[in-house]
């Protein structure tokens, strides 16, 4: 038995470790304290280690925060619940194998502050509605299953049988399965995933919304019509032998700061960095590593060679551009830059791809749409040139556009010129923000699985899954506000906050016959309620899994197909919690029956019999029970790797992207959305914002001084942000503390999920329906009140 092991075993709080973090009053944050400062010019070192414990031992007790960090995405320990960036192998990874934010995530999870009954005999759904995100995630752990019954305004306590059995009753009322919706985030672990979707399927609906809906599916529709296969194609080993990195529309530095320790690699062995980004990110800058005496008493890295400040949107201008330079430089010098044998080979429709580019772009056109210089595109131009192997990483500033699809579509492109897909080096790296999105998808939770995944899932549980499409999240909204939707589950996340035009969404969700949340900690969610609303609470990651058939693990895929166990170490935030997949099973026995006959009850107590199951059905998944018993798992076996490409032609497609442009009326800016540094999705741990320099507050707005002038705003002021569409609409965002920051002229920054009041939800990405999150186009009115 190891030490942690014997300190996991005694993990039973005594009263002084759940009062450690009690010690203080958690009241509402004041954002008149707001205090701006210059932006970093570099992340990590060491006060990246101390926000990180401070953050910690204001959750919890030292021994618990050892505990948790210490057993932090190694091989026998939890996978950090927070990004999906991948571990190095075992045996190659560090004792603090963690970043500032996932230690703060799994510190959240692991809090010794609890919500309980009394709790909510103490605060009314209302007087909850009207409490911060901030506030009613510091609250804690949810202990028991809670209801709000229909015309109270308290939630009350409800045991596990009862609950499961009202909410089994309403999905057993609904006129036709097709009622009834089951999201998920990517908190979710492959398990219970399976279990999910196998549920619902066998329930006779393919509603199956998630968190990817909303993020990354613009990669996985464009990436599945070019190269068959909607993941990325490339490993760790990759990104460090790769002779040029693109880090696309993304912010590693907070989103997933562990990239940044893969990035210095690829440094130390002679590649480059191009940064592409409305916003100039720290992390990017320089990186100094708190596990390296560099990164401590040193300088650090310089990460980004070249940094690109692109304006919200023209990325596809911007690889177009490139594009057309690389066929332009194989016209001057006939076999030096493009890989014809690979494109003869490997790929079809690159003539009409080349006609269109020579025919349609515009030097003038790309140097609007990018706000770059022709100078820097020749730059990086000339850089792809000296560089055989090219990885582009991108995350939401590419997807969350309205012409997303085509931007991603012509990054795989540029790509494809050079031969850069299917060899060492090279490929294509969608980097996903939460940590089993990959994982979920891949296990089914997707209202669009490929009909041989449908039939395999019938076969091995012999019934008829349904073949009919399900229901995005954002088609899923317009059902329930239809009224056509009359049963919401919630598997993990923060559905409400989550998703576009807030108003609208709530209304929603208020239209709904019951809704239900299966949550570790308390949320906005949780105030925004159906005619009858359910609390079920589970167990988080960190949490130590008993079931019937002993003591359980389970997996999670990460960005880069890599499948792996994580196992709670923690004694349980209550006793009355039940595991997801014990809910999930449990719910599936009150609402199925023995029709189909499936063995819910074995699947609750032994998940290496959920294991076995996937193996049949999920391709890649064969012996999976015994495989992921390894350290460090295996990875999926992906075809574009072996230049096999699933696609109707079986190759690789070039494609045809007309340019866009999003254009703001004068006077008006086009604002993106994104997180600020103490944030984790739609969580904040804290008012600030180190990196960019904003400490006590979230509603600000961040706007190039050289807009203010022309707008008449001073900075400090407070204006409220008004998004316009062109269909006439209106949103509104009140109170926003303007802060002068080095943004691309005409473009505009602010938080979410404060924000998403201002995306219409009718306002999506073409082909991927995913919200336009990065191009609101507002504009700024002054408040009566200036700033003091």
């Amino acid at each position: 038995m190891t030490w942690t092991d014997a300190l996991a075993k005694s993990e039973e709080e005594t009263s002084w470790e759940r009062a450690w973090c009690s010690m203080r009053d958690i009241g509402e944050p004041d954002e008149s304290e707001l205090s701006v400062t210059a932006p970093k010019t570099w992340a990590a070192g060491t006060p990246g280690v101390v926000h990180a414990l401070q953050y910690a031992l204001g959750q919890t007790s030292p021994k618990r925060t050892a505990l948790t960090l210490l057993n932090l995405n190694q091989t026998k320990g939890i996978d950090c619940p927070g990004c999906a960036w991948p571990e190095p192998a075992p045996g190659e990874r560090h004792l603090n194998e963690y970043c500032e934010n996932g230690a703060k995530h799994i510190s959240d999870e692991a809090t010794s502050r609890r919500v309980t009954a009394e709790f909510f005999q103490q605060h009314s759904v209302d007087e909850l509605s009207r409490k911060s995100d901030y506030w009613l995630n510091q609250q804690g752990r949810l202990t028991e299953p809670m209801v709000l019954r229909e015309g109270a305004d308290h939630y009350e306590p409800i045991g596990w049988d009862e609950a499961l059995e009202l909410l089994a009753h309403e999905l057993r009322a609904l006129d036709h399965p097709d009622e009834a919706l089951f999201y998920t985030s990517g908190r979710l672990a492959n398990e219970p995933a399976f279990l999910l979707q196998l549920f619902a399927r066998a329930f006779g609906t393919n509603n199956l919304p998630d968190c990817s809906n909303m993020c990354h599916e613009s990669s996985g529709s464009a990436l599945n019509e070019t190269l068959g296969i909607g993941k990325g194609s490339v490993t760790l080993d990759d990104l460090y032998n790769a002779d040029l990195v693109f880090v696309v529309g993304q912010n590693p530095g907070t989103n997933h700061p562990r990239m940044l320790s893969a990035l210095e690699e690829t440094k130390r062995r002679g590649g480059s960095v191009v940064a592409v980004n409305p916003l100039p990110e720290a992390g990017l800058m320089r990186f100094k590593n708190p596990q390296k005496a560099r990164g401590v008493i040193g300088r650090g890295t310089a990460i980004a060679d070249q940094f690109l400040q692109i304006r919200p949107g023209g990325d596809l201008a911007l690889f177009q551009a490139l594009n057309l330079m690389l066929i332009e430089a194989e016209d001057k010098e006939p076999g030096t830059v493009l890989d014809r044998e690979f494109i003869d080979a490997h790929t079809t429709g690159y003539e009409a791809f080349a006609e269109h580019l020579r025919a349609t772009t515009s030097w003038d056109e790309v140097l609007e749409a990018t706000g770059l210089s022709q100078d820097e595109i020749e730059q990086v131009h000339a850089r792809v040139l000296e560089s055989r192997g090219v990885i582009v990483c991108w995350a939401m500033g590419l997807t969350q556009h309205k012409h997303g699809v085509p931007t991603i579509r012509e990054v795989v492109n540029f790509l494809l010129l050079r031969g850069n897909v299917g060899r060492p080096g090279a490929g294509v790296c969608p980097v996903r923000g939460h940590s089993n999105v990959q994982g979920d998808r891949t296990m089914g939770i997707w209202e669009r699985m490929p009909q041989s995944f449908l039939d395999r899932l019938g076969d091995e549980f012999r019934f008829t899954a349904p073949t009919a499409h399900g229901l995005d999240s954002v088609d899923s909204i317009r059902a329930m506000l239809d009224g056509r939707a009359k049963v919401f589950l919630g598997v993990a996340g923060n559905f409400v906050r989550a998703t576009p035009d807030s108003d609208v969404t709530e209304r929603a969700m208020r239209n709904c016959r019951l809704t239900a949340h299966i949550s570790t900690k308390l949320n906005r969610s949780h105030t925004v309620c159906g005619r009858t609303a359910l609390i079920l609470p589970t167990l988080g990651r960190s949490d130590r899994d008993v079931q019937a058939g002993g003591e359980q693990f389970m997996t999670v895929e990460d960005s880069m197909s890599e499948v792996h166990a994580t196992r709670g170490r923690l004694a349980p935030a209550s006793a009355r919690l039940l595991s997801e997949v014990s809910i999930i099973s449990r719910l599936a026995r009150k609402v199925l029956g023995s029709a189909p006959e499936i063995p819910w009850e074995d699947f609750e107590a032994d998940y290496g019999l959920v294991r076995d199951r996937i193996s049949r059905v999920v391709e890649g998944f064969e012996d999976f029970d015994e495989r992921v018993r390894r350290p460090g798992g295996f990875r999926l076996p992906n075809p574009v790797n072996d230049k096999v490409f699933r696609t109707p032609s079986g190759k690789a497609v070039f494609s045809v992207n007309d340019f866009t442009m999003l254009r703001a009326p004068k006077g008006h800016l086009i604002l993106q959305t994104l997180r600020s540094h103490d944030q984790w999705n739609t969580v904040p741990y804290a008012m600030d914002d180190r990196y960019r320099g904003i400490k006590g507050g979230r509603r600000v707005v961040l706007v190039n001084s050289a807009d203010l002038a022309d707008l008449d705003i001073p900075d400090g002021g407070l204006v409220d942000l008004v998004g316009v569409w062109s269909d006439g609409s209106e949103r509104r965002a009140d109170a926003f503390r303007v802060v002068a920051y080095p943004t691309p002229p005409g473009s505009a920054a602010a938080y979410y999920p404060e924000t998403n009041v201002l995306v219409p939800l009718d306002s999506v990405a073409d082909i991927s329906n995913t919200p336009t999150s990065k191009s609101v186009i507002v504009r700024l009115e002054r408040r009566q009140t200036s700033a003091s």
